[in-house]
Formats: C-alpha cells, structure tokens, sequence
C-alpha cells in the first residue's frame, strides 16, 4: 500500500519517498504523539509521514527545501489537519528558537524525518547543537548510518559520529527498512532509529567546542595512535592523566574516555 500525493522524485536533492504504509504506521507508533506535543518534520516530501501524524496529532511543522512540493503539501494537508510549512534548508534553522516560539511545548520540540542520504550527518549534528531543545528525535536513515550512530568500543563503524551522539544522547535502533518501502527504491537498506537528548545535569561535557575538537583529531587518522593522532591537542601525559594509552587508537576509546580528556584540556 502507499500513501501521499505524486510528485516525481529528484536525484540531485537526494529524494527518495516513502510509500509503504506499514512502515509508516510502524513509525508512527513508535513516536507516539501526544496532546501539546511540538513535531517538527524535516523533508516531508510528499506527506507519506506528514499526513498520518497530522491526522493524528492535528498539527504538525515542517520543514521543505523543495519549493515545488510546498503547494501539493499544503493542499493535500488541509483534509488532515494543520501544516506549519517553513521553506528552506533545514541546517539554516534554529531548533532553539523554534522550540521557544512554541510556548506549549514547554521549551523542547520533537524531531522526525526521513533524512537524505546525503545530508545525514549534517543534519545530526546540526540537532546536537541544539539538543537541549529536542525532547526526542526519530529519524529514518542509511542502515549503515544508523549501525555507526549506535556503535560501541572495539566496532569497526565506532567512530566520530558514535562517539558525539552518544555523549549527548540514547541511540535506539529501531527498526530495519527495505528498499521496497520507497520510490525510487535506493540500492541499500534503511533504518529507523530514536535519539533521546540526555538531561542537562546528565551531560557531563564541560566544553563542547573542546570535546569536539578532540573527537575530530582522534578519528581524523584512524590508524593513527592517540599519541600520534592528537598531536598538537594532547601530549602522551595528558593522556595517560586522563587514563588513556597514548599507543591506543580512537575506536578503542569508549565515549566516557572522550570526555575525560577534553574535560581535562577544557580545564588546563
């Protein structure tokens, strides 16, 4: 089964609509709107995630580069409920303003979304940036994407990506989507997954611009050492006072290691 209204697909912005109903209902389920909620869609596309949530929800923000599909949205949208359509790029929109010209949402909004492809990573951690103002995020991806965002110690896809999102939020797996669900059908397999920012007082990143900077530097040259690696950022004592081996390499790191080490350099 599909839902939505037809609009062909454009390769250049890297579209690829969602058509099979089962999945969306699957991920409608498992955001679970609730009244007073905030949902703030990035790239609805042709409304296959948009309309159901509408009609549940009634209200719904999202946000659309494609200006051609911002009529046929708005039309389809008006039998469902109520579409708040910002036009853009949605790396140019502030989450935290968002959540705050939104008084019922209590300060946080919530994000879902089927991201392209290649504007995954981006779009991450573009929301990192503003994770205290998002309850929760539920987003459909790359599977490769997603096994990378949950990736631990010791993983061969463990890496920058793994390692900032989980030093702020709970990475949850879903569930796996074939290529069957979307039109044009892509040549791998996605996933959904759950982000749920932690609490500030659970955050224990002392400086974000300094934490990242480490992270950065240690994945830059994976079969680098640390030592090697993070030259010029870190010395092999400051290493080792932040109990790491200075002959270890990144993805041998786990998360809380990262922070130990930035915390100790942010403090330094």
């Amino acid at each position: 089964m599909t839902t939505g209204f037809t609009e062909p697909a454009k390769k250049h912005l890297g579209q690829n609509f969602l058509r099979d109903t089962n999945v969306i209902d699957r991920i409608v389920l498992a955001i679970a709107p609730q009244p007073g909620d905030v949902i703030v869609e990035i790239g609805p596309g042709q409304g296959a995630l948009t309309f159901p949530l509408l009609k549940q929800h009634g209200d719904i923000t999202a946000i659309e580069f494609d200006r051609d599909l911002h009529a046929p949205l708005q039309t389809a949208a008006r039998q469902h409920g109520e579409l708040h359509l910002i036009a853009g790029d949605v790396l140019s929109v502030n989450f935290s303003e968002l959540a705050a010209q939104r008084s019922d949402a209590q300060g946080q909004i919530r994000l879902v979304g089927n991201l392209p492809y290649n504007l995954s990573s981006p779009i991450l951690f573009h929301a990192l940036d503003h994770a205290h103002a998002i309850r929760d995020m539920h987003f459909m991806l790359q599977k490769e994407v997603v096994e990378r965002m949950a990736a631990g110690p010791g993983s061969k896809v463990y890496g920058r990506l793994s390692v900032m999102l989980q030093a702020y939020c709970s990475v949850t797996p879903l569930f796996i989507v074939p290529p069957g669900a979307f039109i044009p059908a892509p040549k791998v397999d996605s996933a959904v997954v759950r982000l749920v920012p932690k609490p500030h007082g659970k955050i224990e990143v002392a400086d974000h611009a300094s934490f990242a900077n480490v992270v950065r530097a240690a994945f830059g040259q994976r079969r680098k050492t640390l030592r090697n690696a993070l030259h010029g950022v870190a010395d092999s004592a400051t290493l080792e006072a932040a109990g790491l081996r200075p002959e270890a390499r990144a993805e041998q790191v786990a998360v809380a290691d990262f922070v130990q080490l930035a915390n100790l350099l942010a403090a330094g």
